[in-house]
C-alpha cells in the first residue's frame, strides 16, 4: 500500500537538522570542546499554522547582552554570558558553567514576515515569535454557486 503525504520543506529541513545534530553528538552540545568562552545555547523551533516560535535557553544572560537581527533571510542571535567575578584557579573546586559570547544563525523561510517578529525574555528563556506572511497562510476558498 502506498502512503501519500504532504511535502513540507521547512519541517523536513528541521528534521534533517535534528538528525544531523544527533549524529554528531557532542560536537553540537551546548559547549565547545575548548571550554570556557565557547558555548551554544540550545534552541527549540516549533511551527504553528500562523507562525514559527523559537525558544532559546540562555540563563544568566541579561536581556541587554542579547542582540537579535534578521539579515538577508537569516535570523542571527548573539549574546554574551558574563562571569559574575573572576575565579582564581587555585581556589575553585569545580567550574562547570559556561561563559562567553555565543552566536546562532538560522535560515528563515521566505514565508516569514520579518517586520513583525516579537521577542520576549523571561526566566532565562528567550522566545521569538515569527509570524508567517499573509500570502503563506493557508486559506479556504469558498465556492459560489453560478
Amino acid at each position: 500500500m502506498l502512503t501519500v503525504s504532504r511535502w513540507e520543506p521547512f519541517r523536513d529541513m528541521l528534521t534533517f537538522q535534528h538528525r544531523l545534530n544527533r549524529l554528531l553528538g557532542d560536537a553540537t552540545n551546548t559547549y565547545a570542546p575548548e571550554g570556557v568562552g565557547s558555548w551554544v545555547p540550545p534552541v527549540d523551533i516549533v511551527e504553528e499554522p500562523e507562525r514559527l516560535v523559537f525558544r532559546a535557553e540562555i540563563p544568566g544572560v541579561s536581556k541587554d547582552d542579547i542582540d537579535i537581527k534578521v539579515e538577508n533571510g537569516t535570523l542571527i542571535l548573539r549574546g554574551e554570558k558574563k562571569q559574575e567575578r573572576e575565579i582564581d584557579g587555585e581556589t575553585a573546586h569545580r567550574v562547570e558553567r559556561f561563559y562567553g559570547a555565543f552566536t546562532r544563525s538560522f535560515a528563515l523561510p521566505a514565508t516569514i514576515d520579518a517586520d513583525k517578529i516579537q521577542a520576549r525574555y523571561k526566566d532565562g528563556v528567550l522566545e521569538l515569535v515569527l509570524p508567517k506572511a499573509d500570502v503563506a497562510k493557508p486559506r479556504k476558498i469558498t465556492i459560489v454557486a453560478a
